[in-house]
């Protein structure tokens, strides 16, 4: 029992002893005492002031004079107008430092064979091009949230949608047939996703030369755009595409084989992963098999010219195309069948999109059409809703090449870390082997740690250079914390000191150790919150908080050259519980950190 509930149940015994008011545990409204008072934790007094027929400062004298009197664990109180700050027993904050300190799964809930299943899909890229900055949050995100809903006891699937087909595909394959010369990953030395995309710009510079030479001989930029030579040599292509010409299909086949393994590399340095991927080239034919079927059911209607609509307006939307006159698949279409076939695989209790607010109508829509088509967990679904990330320069744009590509921004955060480590003699007691490790932890850490603190649902700037600080609320500023607790927890065992427990749980601690203890208690309920918010935000800055209030109390008291063994022991103890608590709230983010700097 925690101690809210503790004391929500002690307080509600002093309000019915003094008052005879029946208040229920869970509604006496305590929350952490503010920094400019005295106290841990404050009692919310105006709701009792009718009752006892007092002032405010009156009724939480009263209060606090009884819970003082009749439980040792009020050490003492003050009142500031209408709110009663307790200061707990440091007993307390030591028996359950002492306890936490055992628990090697403090804050974690695992699965049982009775947990439900969530299935979170994130990454979703498309074979043209390599995975971007975009790419870079997205995956972040989904892989956190993953993480975080695990250590709240879900069984969780990692899920991803590869968008493998279509004109935005066929426009690659088309200039490198024009253009390519039979390039390949191994005659050009790039990553296969680097060459496919590099395709996909040429594409576009071309289409553009035959947008403007049209234009020059009359025609709108709309008519230009429709009749080049290039977009309908593609639109041919995906045609053929479509009727399984075996040309086409094996050109397909070979130039996403390049793109995968060039995503498996990357996802791989992001250290990101996934139980199952689909391919939207295998789940559009069953959405479209179950479109029919909703159209037999009357669930959706077939208009004049052939195509397939669902009718939303009695849901407040609009009318939906499901299929297009010609029969063709839309992506709604292509989202109905995906579900389908996770359906079949597993027995999913809820489901997460991570796709950025660009899509929120998408996903109402999509949310309203499994349930109409007998998805249980239709209505429920998640969109994940985060926004754009943006460079301090703008926006990025695929076609033409100024993405901020996934792989040379993790080499370039690895190169700044080193430099910046040097810069700082962080590394000048490594071997070869441990600055290699570390740099790279240190670069992915700044990166995954700059993002990831941030609220998903806003848009964000990211700035390189700001993220690798060794200041502030940033990666490596964690990181190093961690490193520096590890060092004195090596020397103490140099020393030969015993740190595993708490012998004496009366000692006269600090008001800032019983503080960090304090904040230390409250990790599972951080993950709780950011399980149920789905924000991975929470965990970063509550990391950040301990690591500042650690921080603190490194500087304020001694640790190995305390005099007092017991007090030695327990800063020890205190030590070792925050750095447990820091790597496995880094891990909740995807994020490593080191054992020494």
């Amino acid at each position: 029992m925690n101690l809210e509930t503790i004391l929500g149940t002690v307080v509600a015994d002093a309000i019915q002893s003094l008052y005879s008011l029946e208040t229920p545990a869970n509604q006496i409204q305590l929350q952490k005492t503010k920094k400019e008072f005295e106290g841990d934790l404050t009692v919310v007094i105006f709701p009792f002031v009718k009752a006892a027929r007092k002032s405010p400062e009156q009724t939480g004298q009263e209060i606090g004079e009884y819970l003082q009197k009749n439980n040792p664990l009020i050490s003492s109180f003050n009142v500031i107008k209408g709110f009663l700050n307790l200061c707990i027993n440091k007993s307390y904050w030591l028996k359950t430092l002492a306890e936490i300190h055992t628990n090697k799964e403090f804050g974690i809930k695992t699965a049982t064979d009775d947990s439900e299943l969530m299935m979170i899909e994130y990454s979703s890229p498309n074979t043209n091009k390599p995975l971007h900055l975009g790419h870079v949050r997205n995956n972040l995100l989904g892989h956190s949230i993953s993480e975080i809903q695990k250590a709240n006891g879900w069984k969780v699937v990692k899920t991803n949608i590869v968008n493998d087909r279509g004109i935005h595909i066929c426009k690659s394959m088309l200039a490198w047939k024009l253009f390519g010369n039979g390039e390949t990953p191994e005659s050009s030395g790039l990553k296969g996703d680097h060459l496919v995309g590099k395709y996909y710009v040429i594409f576009d510079k071309h289409f553009k030369a035959e947008i403007k030479e049209l234009m020059e001989k009359g025609l709108t930029e709309e008519e230009a755009k429709k009749s080049a030579p290039l977009i309908l040599q593609a639109q041919e292509m995906l045609l053929a595409w479509e009727n399984n010409d075996p040309e086409v299909r094996h050109l397909w086949e070979t130039m996403n084989a390049w793109v995968y393994a060039g995503f498996d590399v990357t996802y791989k340095k992001l250290g990101v992963d996934f139980d199952k991927i689909y391919y939207e080239s295998e789940t559009y034919l069953e959405g479209k098999g179950k479109v029919e079927e909703g159209l037999a059911s009357g669930v959706f209607y077939r208009r004049e010219d052939g195509s397939v609509w669902a009718d939303l307006t009695g849901d407040g939307l609009d009318e939906k195309l499901l299929l297009r006159a010609d029969g063709t698949s839309v992506y709604m279409t292509q989202d109905i069948g995906t579900a389908k076939l996770r359906y079949d695989d597993y027995p999913i209790n809820k489901m997460v999109y991570v796709v950025g607010n660009e899509q929120n109508y998408h996903f109402q829509v999509l949310s309203i059409l499994l349930d109409k088509v007998g998805f249980e967990w239709g209505k429920s679904l998640v969109h994940f809703s985060y926004g754009m990330v943006e460079l301090p320069e703008g926006k990025m744009k695929s076609r033409e090449g100024t993405v901020v590509d996934a792989d040379d921004l993790m080499d370039e955060m690895i190169e700044g870390a080193r430099e910046t480590s040097q810069e700082l003699g962080k590394l000048d007691n490594c071997t070869p082997e441990e600055i290699e490790s570390i740099v790279r932890m240190v670069g992915l850490g700044a990166l995954k740690y700059f993002i990831l603190k941030v609220d998903p649902r806003k848009s964000m700037t990211f700035n390189p250079k700001e993220s690798i600080d060794f200041n502030g609320n940033t990666g490596p500023f964690i990181q190093y914390t961690h490193a520096r607790i590890k060092s004195v927890l090596r020397k103490a065992v140099e020393q030969g000191i015993d740190f595993s427990t708490i012998t004496d749980t009366e000692l006269a601690i600090s008001e800032k150790e019983s503080y960090l203890i304090q904040l230390i208690t409250e990790f599972p309920t951080v993950v709780k919150l950011a399980g149920d918010e789905f924000s991975p935000a929470l965990i970063a800055n509550y990391i950040y908080e301990l690591v500042k209030e650690y921080n603190q109390f490194y500087h304020d008291f001694t640790i190995l050259k305390e005099e007092n063994q017991k007090l030695k022991q327990f800063r020890l103890v205190l030590s070792e519980t925050t750095a447990s608590i820091i790597k496995t709230g880094m891990l909740l983010l995807g994020i490593d950190v080191p054992e020494r700097m």
